[in-house]
């Protein structure tokens, strides 16, 4: 799974990129400070089950924190889009392809108005146009992708495959293709699309297929009644109040020791004696947090349980200590779709899993559950196979 950050330039991509990641991506206050694609990795947060079953979890593909589970996802940040960047202007036309192969995206703005949508700096301006620009940028990609091959869809009986073999790299379903088709009140056979046709499929398949979650950042530079009249003028999308900045740097202190601080809690612990600078700091970031957080936890967690509808489910081999086979308990957190099934967890671990699957195990009730047991949050699953 990957999440890509967007928005236009100078609105704190980036650094949103670095407090999720870590990773040292190149900061700075103007435009197009992002050149190349930033990759990395980022967690999304649950309450991991060790505590309930009284055991000490031995996690392998995830990370536990003082009862908090934190499972791995992939971030991309690219550059800045501003007004005709589907055309080639600014530098963010060579980097919209990045985003093809995301599950959704998180667009970033500045909520308190201080840069218009080409990033220069400005006292009043409204981040509402901001998400309207670089939306429109999207659609107009998409649409100049699928008109070019127009005319090959149009020759091909099959509409839908017509459609998803020219967004092979796209990652859209065929049902996703056939939901936007619907949705835009078009045809998926014999198609024969006008320019507002297309546009109207590429605005609905970019909803279905790639939804945005707003980020209004740097709210700590602004007051309350501007988040909420942004909401306001975003209706159909949610927006998320955050500071990047604050994150960041309660990341940073964390990582050096001055700070215990796990990523969307309401507070921290100072570790030890800091300067007259670092404590008036620590004290305005304690003072910004205990109000609900930075919010760059919540973004993450509301893309990834919200919006993709994915749930966590620990898969085992002793249901009665919850271990793999080499004895580490609750090793993987593993992330999977609302509606999946026992049978489908077993594919996800291995192909002969699932061929020659016999039932699943609830290591919880000890009870036996038949393949097409649809899995639910946090459950801890024994997948029983004939396989070797």
């Amino acid at each position: 799974m990957q999440i890509g950050i967007i928005g236009a330039p100078n609105k704190g991509k980036t650094t949103l990129f670095s407090a999720m990641t870590m990773v040292n991506a190149q900061i700075a206050d103007y435009p197009f400070t992002t050149i190349k694609p930033n990759f990395g990795v980022a967690y999304v947060t649950k309450r991991c089950p060790d505590a309930e079953l009284g055991v000490h979890c031995n996690p392998k593909n995830s990370i536990c924190m003082d009862g908090t589970r934190l499972v791995p996802i992939n971030i991309v940040d690219v550059a800045g889009l501003v007004p005709g960047a589907h055309l080639g202007k600014g530098m963010g036309n060579q980097f919209l392809n990045d985003l093809a192969s995301a599950s959704a995206l998180i667009q970033v703005v500045d909520a308190s108005g201080r840069t218009d949508v080409n990033g220069n700096q400005c006292s009043d301006c409204d981040p509402a146009e901001e998400v309207i620009m670089v939306v429109n940028e999207l659609v107009f990609w998409l649409s100049g992708i699928i008109g070019r091959h127009m005319n090959i869809i149009s020759k091909k009986s099959d509409g839908v495959a017509a459609l998803k073999e020219v967004l092979t790299s796209f990652n859209v379903s065929e049902e996703q293709i056939v939901a936007a088709a619907n949705s835009a009140g078009l045809p998926t056979s014999g198609i024969a699309w006008s320019e507002h046709d297309i546009e109207e499929f590429s605005r609905e398949l970019l909803r279905i297929s790639k939804p945005i979650l707003v980020a209004a950042n740097k709210s700590d530079m602004c007051d309350k009644s501007k988040i909420d009249a942004l909401a306001q003028r975003l209706k159909g999308y949610e927006v998320v109040p955050c500071s990047a900045a604050v994150e960041l740097a309660l990341r940073k202190a964390a990582k050096s020791g001055i700070i215990d601080y796990i990523p969307g809690n309401t507070g921290f612990k100072v570790n030890k004696n800091v300067s007259k600078e670092q404590e008036d700091a620590l004290r305005y970031m304690q003072g910004f947090v205990a109000k609900g957080t930075t919010g760059v936890q919540e973004l993450l967690n509301k893309v990834v349980f919200g919006m993709l509808k994915m749930i966590i489910v620990y898969p085992v081999e002793d249901e009665n200590k919850y271990t793999d086979h080499y004895g580490n308990v609750l090793p993987d957190a593993m992330l999977v779709k609302e509606g999946t099934t026992a049978e489908g967890l077993a594919a996800r671990i291995h192909t002969d899993l699932a061929k020659h699957m016999l039932y699943a195990i609830d290591a919880r009730s000890k009870m036996r559950l038949p393949k097409s047991y649809v899995l639910k949050d946090n459950d801890i699953i024994k997948i029983v196979s004939a396989a070797k």
